[in-house]
């Protein structure tokens, strides 16, 4: 909705700073955003003589203010343009800001006097005068009344934190808007160590040495009434436990106290111990704690285990793979369960929980199409181990998801991953490693059993001002190396709640055997689960606008040219699954304008001699492309035939027809291009770095950048429709490798 006096805001900042703030011209909307408030600030610097601006009210802001105007009001004189800056944010804030005059009138004093009192500093900086402090939280976005459903007495909290310290000097003014959230949780920190005694400079908001010693001198019970209690008690609000906001440590929340320190796997005591502050106030809380579990990316061999034994730990977190190839010596050469471990875990009277992670350090590793990959590459890893049905597997992210990166890729990504256990038939949980928010949100989607909490990451904004999920399993609080010599291992300690106890128990793993045929009683399910994911990512069965049907598509690559793919794949000492995704992915592709093309290429050489390639082919393959694959093969003593020069035109068209009326052929041609690819596609433009040789092991990353390379370079279309490739090729070989460990 527009607001006139937000749109004259805009307009007074376009006119009268015009060129002057190394900013765009805003966009007049009439509608407040964080835009606007940087522009204000900016123009603030100006007035002020600043020189370098910035978004940011920073400390020279702020001293320069200070120094220049420590108190404006309608008795100081300032220039009538700063007075505009005033107003204009006033009515960004949504206060009345008088006519954006450059006039300190009444109606512009009982403003700042509102602010204030909302953000409860009114006491602390009496009357209608604007000081610095209240100055900065007006070029912000912080909201200073309840909003978006926000707790009263969260924001009683908050405007007490306000207004308790809001004159120490590196104290900034947080909303009261009723939500906890990363500001909240440092000025919490910033009032323990002001209530400890700490001098400005030295208290910080890190809950380190000096906060921790202080704390443990200050533990408030039943019956004590203080400052403290005061803020214990802020903290048990701001994680959302049931208690009052009170100086005194009464029954109720001794009560709630007892129920916290249960919720969270502390000794039960009821009374505010450091243990409980530190899991109030951070949140991997008290990092002397021993747990019973852990997790590591270091082999556990007998030694090992017995070290984690004697520490008191039953369950240890265990990777499923390594995205990456790695060399001996590599410090995540063990990152994935070896083979033996499990039943040496299991030998020693250890249970293990099994993680899945491959890449997940930012967004463009989550969506739904890499769900469905992840999920698949998950039964298909754990059944390899030889987990057993209803074991829960732990999907991570990896990073700091902010809110907007939750809602736009994480959720769909766990809506993928579940989409893929459940065509599993469900024989897996599902849960979430992760900060404390995203754990709760894949949770509340129904997407999650249970959490593994990353609280270790206390930075991370998904934990700073969260409380602990409700649904966690574990708790990931400090890294520790613990026992000697052969038998220390370095791990991540975690608290257990007992909601997941992993596994104890294991079956005999699966060998990396080739493939084989394709079983007859796998056919139908395969056939369903490919058609349910393409569906799913827009591809209609019956083709659509698309030249082949998925029935026609499975017939042709999967169920005629199944003993033709097997032998490949032996021949070539790859998984038939590549074979099978890209002459798939390929086929279902194909349009009548791809159809055209090719007619017009065929006419063309044959009137004039003249080749212009295209993809053809039920497989998509240009006549370049298959010459040089080709010519590569059998180079290499991959295969046998006759070297073609790519430079000819009527040797790419000739092998350029064997693609498009010769599907043997074609299908025959996929693993080439594979194993061309493999080794950098040498002769291409551009070549690519070299992958291993390929070999039946390939990891997840080697595997989808061989399924990129099929289609195009690095940044192409070929890079997105290669995840989405991802997640088809884990269900190909879901089904191969059923059929080959019969």
């Amino acid at each position: 909705m527009v607001d006139d006096m937000v749109l004259k805001a805009q307009r007074f900042i376009n006119g009268v700073y015009k060129g002057k703030l190394g900013i765009n011209p805003l966009v007049e909307t009439g509608t407040t955003s964080w835009g606007l408030m940087f522009a204000l600030t900016r123009a603030l610097q100006y007035e002020l003589g600043i020189t370098s601006l910035s978004d940011t009210f920073g400390p020279t802001t702020m001293s320069t203010l200070q120094s220049k105007y420590p108190v404006i009001n309608g008795g100081t004189s300032q220039p009538e343009h700063l007075t505009m800056i005033i107003q204009s944010a006033l009515y960004c804030k949504g206060y009345d800001g008088g006519m954006i005059d450059g006039t300190y009138n009444s109606r512009v004093a009982a403003s700042i006097a509102e602010l204030k009192q909302n953000m409860g500093v009114n006491s602390t900086f009496p009357g209608s005068d604007l000081v610095p402090k209240v100055f900065k939280g007006l070029l912000n976005m912080d909201a200073y009344v309840t909003v978006n459903g926000g707790s009263d007495t969260v924001r009683a909290v908050q405007q007490w934190l306000n207004g308790s310290y809001a004159n120490r000097r590196d104290f900034n003014i947080i909303p009261a808007d009723g939500h906890h959230s990363r500001d909240v949780a440092k000025s919490m920190l910033f009032a323990v160590q002001y209530e400890l005694g700490m001098a400005d400079g030295t208290a910080n908001g890190v809950f380190g040495p000096g906060t921790q010693s202080g704390l443990r001198s200050h533990t408030v019970a039943t019956g004590s009434t203080s400052r403290w209690v005061q803020l214990f008690s802020a903290g048990m609000i701001l994680n959302q436990r049931p208690v009052a906001f009170s100086a005194t440590f009464n029954s109720a929340l001794a009560s709630a106290v007892s129920s916290f320190q249960s919720f969270v796997k502390l000794p039960v005591t009821g009374t505010g111990n450091y243990a409980t502050w530190a899991s109030l106030l951070v949140s991997y809380g008290d990092q002397e704690r021993n747990g019973a579990a852990c997790d590591g990316v270091t082999l556990i061999t007998p030694a090992r285990a017995a070290t984690l034994k004697a520490q008191g730990i039953t369950y240890v977190g265990r990777y499923l793979t390594n995205p990456y190839p790695m060399n001996p010596g590599d410090s995540l050469e063990h990152k994935a369960i070896q083979p033996g471990e499990l039943q040496t875990i299991a030998a020693n009277g250890l249970r293990c929980f099994p993680i899945y992670q491959t890449f997940g350090r930012d967004s463009s590793d989550f969506s739904y199409p890499l769900g469905r990959a992840a999920g698949q590459a998950a039964v298909n890893a754990a059944l390899d181990h030889g987990f057993k049905a209803g074991t829960r597997i732990f999907f991570a992210v990896d990073y700091d998801a902010l809110d907007g990166d939750v809602t736009g890729s994480v959720l769909p990504h766990f809506k993928g991953i579940a989409d893929a256990i459940a065509d599993d038939g469900g024989r897996f949980e599902i849960g979430v490693y992760g900060p404390r928010n995203v754990c709760t949100r894949v949770g509340e989607a129904g997407h999650a059993t249970a959490s593994f909490v990353s609280d270790m990451s206390s930075g991370f904004s998904g934990n700073f001002g969260y409380p602990l999920p409700d649904n966690w399993a574990y708790d990931q609080i400090v890294t520790r190396t613990i026992g000697s010599g052969n038998a220390a291992i370095n791990i991540d300690v975690n608290i257990a709640s007992g909601r997941d106890i992993g596994q104890a128990s294991f079956n005999a793993p699966r060998t990396p055997l080739p493939d084989t045929n394709l079983q007859s009683s796998v056919l139908a399910a395969m056939k369903t689960d490919i058609g349910k994911y393409m569906e799913s990512i827009g591809f209609a069965n019956d083709g659509g606008l698309r030249y082949y049907s998925h029935a026609e598509c499975f017939q042709a690559v999967v169920l005629e040219y199944d003993t033709v793919s097997t032998l490949l794949a032996y021949r070539y000492k790859m998984r038939k699954a590549l074979i099978q995704t890209s002459a798939y992915w390929e086929m279902r592709h194909v349009d009548l304008v791809d159809l055209g093309v090719d007619t017009g290429v065929a006419n063309t050489f044959r009137t004039t001699g003249y080749f212009e390639d295209s993809s053809t082919g039920i497989c998509q393959i240009f006549g370049r492309t298959a010459v040089l694959a080709w010519n590569h093969a059998i180079r290499r003593g991959y295969a046998e035939g006759i070297i073609r020069d790519v430079s000819s035109a009527e040797d790419k068209y000739n092998i350029w027809e064997d693609c498009r009326n010769d599907d043997q052929f074609a299908m025959s041609t996929v693993p080439l291009i594979h194993l061309w690819n493999s080794d950098g596609a040498p002769g291409n433009s551009p070549e690519e770095n070299p992958l291993r040789p390929m070999s039946l092991d390939y990891k997840e990353s080697e595997t989808l950048q061989i399924l990129r390379r099929y289609q195009g370079p690095e940044g192409s279309e070929a890079t997105q429709h290669a995840k989405q490739r991802l997640a088809l090729y884990q269900i190909f070989e879901k089904y191969n490798a059923i059929s080959r460990n019969v």
